[in-house]
This record gives C-alpha cells, sequence and structure tokens, in this order.
C-alpha cells in the first residue's frame, strides 16, 4: 500500500520555482474551472433543452433525449483525451490545453446560437449534438493535460496537494455554474427562462474562454517535459503495450469519481426538482454549497494523502461512500427539506473530495512522462465515457422504470465496488 511518494516516479529537472508553480495553480483552476462550467452548464438547463430541442410530447421522454445528448459529449472524450493526450506529450502541455480551451467556447457558442425545434425542426438537435460533440472532444483533453501540467510542476512530496486543485477547479465550475442557475432562475419569469434565459451560461462559456486561453499560453512548460531527451513518437500504442495495468487500474478507479460528480453535484438540481418536487432555485443553492465544499477540501485531502498515503486515503474514502450512500438518499428522500438537502450535499462534497484529493497523483505514479498525458486521459474518459456521460439518463431510466427514487443511490454503491477494485490492481511503474 502506498505510504508516502512514490520513489519509482523519476523526475528529470528540480520542480519548478515557487512563483511558477503558484502560477500553474491559478492558470489551471481558472482553465479547467471554464472548461468544467462550460461542459457542465447543459447539465443545469437539461430540462428546458429538452423541451425546446427535443419535443416529444412526454416531459420525462424530452428531458432523457435531452440527458442522452449530453452523454454524447462523453461519447467523444475517449476520442478528444487519446488526440489531445498524444499532442501534448509530442509537443507540449501548455499548448494542447490552450487548444482545448479554444475547441469548448466552439461549442459553448453553437449552443448559444442554436436556433430551437419549432424554428428548423430536426435540423436543432443536430446542431445540439453536435455542439456536444465538440465539448466533449475538448473536455476529453482536459483532466489529463492538466494534470501531467501540475503534477511534473510540483516538488516530489507533495503531488497530491498540486494535482488536487483540478478537483478544486470542478468545485470552482459547480459553484459558478449554480450561482449563474440560481440568479437567471430567480430574476426571470418561467417564460422568459424559457424563451432565452437559459441561453445566458453559454454566453458567458463562448465570451470568457479567451481569458482562460490567454493565461494559459503565458505560463512556463513543465521542467519534467521540457528536459525529457526523447518524446514518444507513438505514445498510445506505447502506453497500452507497456503500461495495460496502469490504464485499467486507473480506469477503475475513476469509475466512482466519474459517478459521484456527475450525480451529485450536476444531476442533483435536476433531480430534486423532477423527484423531490422541491423548487428548483433550492436546487442550485445546494449545488454551490456542495461544489465550494469540494473546492474547499480537496486540497485538504491531497495534502493528507502526501503525508498518510495517497491509496489509504484513497480507499478509505471509497468505503465510506459504498456504506453512507444508500442512507443519505433514504433520508433525503423521506425527509425532503432544504436542510436536508444541503446536508445531504455537504456529506458529499467531503466524501468526493477525500477521494479525489489523492487520486491524480496516484495516477501520475503509473506512467512516465513521455506517455504520462495519453494514458491517463485513455483511463479517464474511458472511464467517463462508459459509466459517467450516462449516469444521469441511467438514474432516471432506472427510476422511471422501478419508480424508486433510490435508484441513484445503487449506481453509486455499483461503482463504489468497482473502483475498490481497482485500488488493488495500483502499481507504480518501473523506471
Amino acid at each position: 500500500m502506498d505510504t508516502g511518494a512514490s520513489n519509482h516516479f523519476v523526475v528529470g529537472e528540480p520542480p519548478a520555482p515557487m512563483t511558477t508553480r503558484r502560477k500553474a495553480i491559478f492558470a489551471t483552476v481558472i482553465g479547467s474551472g471554464l472548461e468544467w462550467f462550460d461542459f457542465s452548464g447543459y447539465a443545469f438547463f437539461a430540462a428546458i433543452i429538452g423541451k425546446l430541442f427535443f419535443p416529444a410530447g412526454n416531459e420525462t421522454t424530452s428531458l432523457l433525449l435531452a440527458l442522452a445528448t449530453f452523454g454524447v459529449g462523453f461519447v467523444m472524450r475517449p476520442l478528444g483525451g487519446i488526440a489531445f493526450g498524444i499532442y501534448a506529450d509530442k509537443v507540449g502541455r501548455k499548448r494542447a490545453l490552450s487548444l482545448a480551451m479554444l475547441v469548448m467556447a466552439l461549442g459553448s457558442a453553437i449552443i448559444a446560437f442554436a436556433p430551437t425545434y419549432e424554428s428548423i425542426g430536426i435540423a436543432a438537435p443536430c446542431l445540439i449534438v453536435v455542439a456536444r460533440m465538440l465539448q466533449g472532444l475538448s473536455a476529453g483533453g482536459e483532466m489529463g493535460g492538466a494534470t501531467a501540467f501540475l503534477t511534473e510542476h510540483a516538488p516530489a512530496n507533495r503531488r497530491a496537494f498540486y494535482s488536487s486543485w483540478i478537483q478544486t477547479s470542478v468545485g470552482f465550475a459547480v459553484v459558478i455554474g449554480s450561482i449563474t442557475g440560481a440568479v437567471i432562475t430567480s430574476s426571470l419569469s418561467p417564460e422568459s427562462l424559457t424563451a432565452w434565459g437559459w441561453r445566458v451560461p453559454f454566453f458567458i462559456g463562448m465570451l470568457v474562454a479567451p481569458v482562460g486561453y490567454y493565461i494559459r499560453l503565458k505560463i512556463e512548460e513543465t521542467p519534467e517535459f521540457a528536459s525529457e531527451k526523447r518524446h514518444a513518437s507513438t505514445p498510445l500504442r506505447d502506453v497500452i503495450r507497456e503500461y495495460p495495468r496502469g490504464v485499467l487500474s486507473s480506469l477503475l478507479m475513476v469509475v466512482l469519481w466519474t459517478v459521484c460528480t456527475y450525480v451529485i453535484l450536476f444531476y442533483i438540481p435536476t433531480y430534486v426538482v423532477k423527484y423531490l418536487h422541491m423548487p428548483q432555485r433550492e436546487g442550485f443553492i445546494s449545488g454551490i454549497v456542495s461544489g465550494a465544499v469540494l473546492m474547499a477540501m480537496a486540497p485538504v485531502f491531497g495534502a493528507l494523502s502526501d503525508r498518510v498515503g495517497k491509496q489509504r486515503v484513497l480507499t478509505i474514502a471509497a468505503i465510506v461512500i459504498l456504506i453512507a450512500s444508500y442512507p443519505l438518499f433514504s433520508h433525503l428522500i423521506k425527509s425532503p427539506t432544504f436542510g436536508t438537502l444541503l446536508t445531504f450535499q455537504i456529506i458529499f462534497g467531503v466524501l468526493i473530495a477525500a477521494y479525489t484529493g489523492p487520486i491524480l497523483a496516484l495516477f501520475t505514479e503509473m506512467f512516465p512522462s513521455r506517455v504520462r498525458t495519453t494514458g491517463l486521459s485513455l483511463a479517464y474518459n474511458g472511464a467517463v465515457t462508459i459509466f459517467g456521460g450516462f449516469a444521469s439518463f441511467i438514474i432516471t431510466w432506472l427510476t422511471q422504470a422501478t419508480g424508486d427514487a433510490e435508484s441513484a443511490s445503487y449506481y453509486i454503491i455499483f461503482a463504489a465496488v468497482v473502483s475498490l477494485i481497482g485500488t488493488r490492481l495500483t502499481k507504480p511503474y518501473q523506471s
């Protein structure tokens, strides 16, 4: 079991100076936060998008179609992960991350300006699908590139702390997305919200992306990549051939991460409105709370895991999530009050932070620098596509088919079991 920093993670050059490392954290949190804000904005207004672009004569069917299109973005993520991963391992982390941001902005612009089904018929949902495909390509390259970027800037004994800031960026995206949603739904009439209000997050994402692009271009390349004497010419083939165990164990461990992220952080605002009949404003506020908890606690657990062991912290968190999921959902369903919802989100926010704080640093120890971004992107996006992208769809379908609103907890329990298997397969690469 991992009890600290791995001796097998060899760095070709000393870590970057403190000023550069701080800039790297800032560039990653802002850039990744804007990426995830763009990508997840669709989830917050899935119900309205379903009515406008996927009219099916049935509210649940429209929502399912909209959520399925949300999942289309995830189908593209392995392709984006491979493409941007290869690019990052060949030409550099910051150039790949900057390009990913521009592609995400293009997807947001298409959604922001897309005419509805009533205006142009079947072409309307086709535009949404194209936009989600572009956003999926971009998001696919984000996590692997950002992880390699931060860990390669970090000191050897603080890699979990540095990489945990990526999860802080996800919390940042949830917070600004939820605040945007809460302000829009509170200040607009239902008619205005349906007519144009739901487009506001996509306009914001489109307009602020150039800021993130500029910030990323100004940061220095990582010392480890810059000092690499030989960059892989075929990183995808090399990582599959030489590090299959690293890909498999990382993929399995991502399952719980992605399921919790897309069920708890992004789907709950829709879930509480549809199945618990709570006001949408309360759903958004609960999203703000859970995102804020994740922002604050991910670095805390990252720093803790640098001291006591990344695999140890991650395993304990997975076990607690497995045990606590059903009671937490059961209590929320039996007592659907705002206070119960906030408690639910706070507890899950802490648990998700505990699981994800150490996870990315653990992944980086399984791949050398020359194939690191490709290996991380392949494992991460494979799991996200299979288990995370359609999590909202699966839970909505299960709940509709069984009439059991606790179906969400069963899916999280399943994910925890899968990821615990992954923790037992971890093995650092041998330099």
